[in-house]
């Protein structure tokens, strides 16, 4: 080992069965690569913040949804939809009969449709009129779909799905339906995306297309069918000129995917899926997706198990999120929103602004941490006799929590199973760019870890780290 290493120390691993295997943990973070030529390849930035932008009271919205030609925010709070405008003015437009559980959403240009697993709503927004839908037959709609020209929804315990007359969401057909048949599972969710209707159920995936047959327009494509079914209802996402979701297969296994062509990709890890498979229920987890300055994040969580999870699709790499004091995010629901990304909290009828420029969430803690490779030989001790973390310093704020922001060190010496007492350093007060984070003495061991954490109000950029060890005879 040589004396003085800028080491890999925060690689793309993360811990799953065993910390003596990978003891690598990222929370609240996100990697950047950087073109060749810059001061480094690799930047860590924290992950956005939450600023608040409407509040609906003490009991979460069911869902919301923002039209790509109004500019107006809809949501359901309770048993009522909401209109909201980039002010966050609130306008009462109709009363749904149910008060609970999640609704989806969607539109054909004119009508807002809304099914909450019982019933379907209309809003018009030329006419300015409400109405329930009165479909004529038994249907419990659970999600709903808008593909050409007509809104598509599934029955609930079926395998059947229903469309409605072309643009006109008040009108529907007890025999305008078909029956996903590949398979005979569920149909557990309708999306569209890329002229076709994907047709999620409990153990397979098919794709049906608008042949303009007149007596029922779909068609299932042959061949086309996916293995892979849907492990949760609200876990579907657009993502990347694609759909993510919770995925599982007739083995029992659940993994995150990612449609490619007619088939299922695998895009989460080893460590991640050991993570998810130990959790007692995922049945419930609910997932969104948006872009971070051209990162695409596909934000999942595990609501029963309280666990959430980010994942960079520019980098492929998997990260944790956690509010302070909680093992989760505190956010669960998206709309892009005049181009800002609009999050429910999971616990209250606050909606925020998700914010790369924001370092708290609403003015709590937004805790930053990072845990690195194994430090370690087979035969001898390892002594550190210094570790700097090179980063943006000068960061801290006028006054208050940051105005002295500070990175806290602890270490591990078995294996990053257990962590010693903090040590902190100053990151810099406001204008103190050239301010060095530099821990010296740190000890030896044969195997050590190191964990980093900042929960200052304050920008988190980490560029690398310098490690200066040498080995000694045990």
């Amino acid at each position: 080992m040589k004396n003085s290493k800028d080491y890999s120390m925060f690689g793309v691993g993360m811990q799953g069965k065993s910390p003596n295997v990978t003891a690598q943990k990222k929370i609240n973070l996100y990697y950047e690569i950087q073109p060749v030529g810059d001061e480094t390849r690799v930047a860590i930035y924290g992950t956005p913040g939450l600023e608040l932008f409407v509040d609906f009271g003490d009991t979460p919205v069911r869902g919301m949804y923002a039209p790509q030609w109004n500019n107006l925010l809809y949501v359901v709070h309770r048993g009522t939809l909401w209109e909201v405008n980039n002010s966050g003015t609130k306008t009462s437009r109709g009363t749904l009969s149910t008060t609970s559980g999640h609704v989806s959403i969607s539109d054909n240009g004119t009508q807002i449709i809304i099914v909450d697993g019982t019933y379907g709503y209309i809003w018009n927004t030329s006419t300015l009129a409400f109405s329930v839908i009165t479909f004529g037959f038994t249907i419990l709609p659970t999600t709903v779909t808008f593909e050409s020209g007509r809104f598509i929804v599934n029955n609930n315990f079926t395998g059947q799905f229903f469309i409605s007359s072309s643009y006109d969401g008040l009108t529907w057909n007890a025999l305008d339906y078909a029956t996903a048949e590949s398979n005979p599972d569920s149909l557990i969710a309708v999306w569209s995306d890329h002229g076709e209707v994907v047709l999620f159920g409990d153990i397979s995936t098919e794709f049906w297309v608008n042949t303009g047959a007149q007596d029922f327009p779909y068609s299932r494509l042959s061949g086309a069918t996916a293995e892979w079914g849907l492990a949760s209802a609200w876990s579907v996402a657009k993502f990347d000129n694609s759909l993510m979701l919770l995925a599982k297969n007739r083995m029992g296994e659940v993994i995150v995917g990612q449609i490619n062509g007619y088939q299922i990709k695998r895009v989460s890890n080893n460590g991640l899926e050991y993570l998810i498979n130990s959790y007692n229920s995922v049945s419930d987890a609910t997932a969104f997706s948006y872009m971070l300055g051209g990162h695409p994040m596909y934000e999942i969580s595990f609501p029963s198990a309280g666990y959430s999870w980010l994942y960079d699709g520019s980098t492929g790499i998997w990260s944790q999120l956690q509010s302070n004091n909680m093992t989760r995010h505190r956010v669960e629901k998206h709309a892009g929103f005049i181009n800002k990304n609009i999050v429910s909290d999971y616990s209250s009828g606050k909606l925020y602004y998700l914010s790369g420029d924001v370092y708290s969430e609403n003015g709590e803690i937004l805790p930053f941490e990072i845990q690195g490779r194994h430090i370690a030989s087979k035969q001898n001790l390892v002594s550190v006799s210094q570790f700097e973390l090179v980063m943006e310093t000068g960061v801290g704020v006028i006054t208050g929590q940051g105005s002295d922001p500070q990175v806290i060190l602890k270490i591990s010496r078995d294996n990053g199973h257990t962590f010693g007492s903090e040590l902190g350093k100053s990151i810099g007060a406001i204008g103190g760019y050239a301010n060095r984070v530099v821990w010296r003495r740190l000890g030896s061991g044969r195997d050590i870890v190191l964990n980093l954490k900042i929960t200052d109000p304050v920008k988190r950029v980490i560029t690398g780290a310098i490690l200066t060890a040498k080995e000694g005879i045990s």
